[in-house]
């Protein structure tokens, strides 16, 4: 064991978390693509949490944060330091009436759309079938057919790296279209408060199935991948650029563009960072060339720092 992971180990060895030692980040991403943790830690509250980041910060420890892994491509070589994993851990989900629903950053978006659906309540049918966590979906304020988290987010409790906790209303966050202050500020969501509106569960059901079968249609889910590469440019969209440049079932070994969906890098089974970040660099020179359009990742790369 490295000198990390002993201590690490012996200082929360008691606390109410999930301690794992030379994990494969493969397994706790969608890509299916990643190194090892040297600590991969899931904390259970949000006290926890802050110890973690206490003990980080006064020995100036390297650590990433991962929601449930569904928007990021890991480096083969792995995360030295501490992982923290939300997804799973901060799991409170607790409806305060009114149409408002408290919720942990460790639930899945599916979960919440469940839950929102239980209690007749509408707003966050775009949101069902996204693989994704809610810390992480607000982080990114992640979005669908037209509806994003910004249309429905209250609030969001949030700490920073001394374990400083503070709840900010949605509308003094920068929110914007794959954008949030969270992205630049280095807070770590904890929760997240919704308000949603009352409607026919019946209704909201079949907007769930429905879109729910548009994305099997038009979706690569049979592949791992990390959702969009790319970020809606602002002109057009990525998947027709790409498209457009004939670039569907273009390959870098394991790693290809989906031939259902442009929009889609996927892992055809043995694909390498190396093999997913070659064939972006591709993408993006391409449509670059030939269509003037600067392609921006919507996926979030995680190495070393």
């Amino acid at each position: 064991m490295t000198d990390l992971q002993k201590s690490f180990t012996a200082n929360f060895k008691n606390e109410s978390c999930l301690i794992l030692a030379d994990e494969p980040l493969k397994n706790h991403c969608s890509f299916r693509i990643g190194g090892n943790a040297e600590i991969l830690v899931v904390p259970k509250n949000e006290k926890v949490l802050s110890s973690v980041l206490k003990y980080a910060d006064e020995r100036n420890i390297p650590y990433y944060i991962l929601g449930n892994g569904s928007n990021v491509l890991i480096s083969d070589d792995g995360l030295r330091g501490i992982t923290i994993k939300l997804m799973n851990g901060l799991s409170d989900l607790l409806y305060l009436g009114d149409g408002i629903i408290a919720c942990g950053a460790g639930v899945s978006l599916t979960k919440l759309c469940n839950f929102a659906l239980s209690h007749s309540l509408t707003g966050l049918e775009f949101a069902y079938g996204i693989p994704g966590s809610v810390g992480g979906a607000v982080y990114m304020n992640a979005g669908a057919y037209g509806g994003e988290i910004k249309n429905v987010l209250m609030s969001v409790r949030s700490i920073d790296s001394k374990g400083n906790a503070e709840e900010t209303p949605a509308d003094e966050l920068t929110l914007s279209y794959r954008n949030t202050s969270f992205m630049k500020n280095g807070r770590i969501i904890t929760a997240a408060y919704f308000k949603l509106e009352k409607g026919d569960s019946e209704e909201i059901r079949a907007k769930m199935d429905e879109l729910m079968e548009k994305r099997k249609n038009s979706q690569p889910l049979d592949f791992p991948s990390a959702g969009s590469t790319f970020k809606r440019p602002e002109v057009g969209y990525a998947a027709a650029h790409i498209d457009q440049c004939g670039l569907k079932g273009r390959a870098v070994g394991g790693a290809s563009v989906s031939t259902k969906h442009a929009g889609f890098v996927i892992n055809t089974g043995d694909a390498t960072f190396s093999d997913v970040t070659a064939l972006m660099e591709i993408i993006k020179n391409e449509v670059a060339e030939k269509h003037g359009v600067i392609l921006e990742p919507e996926v979030e790369i995680l190495k070393d720092r």
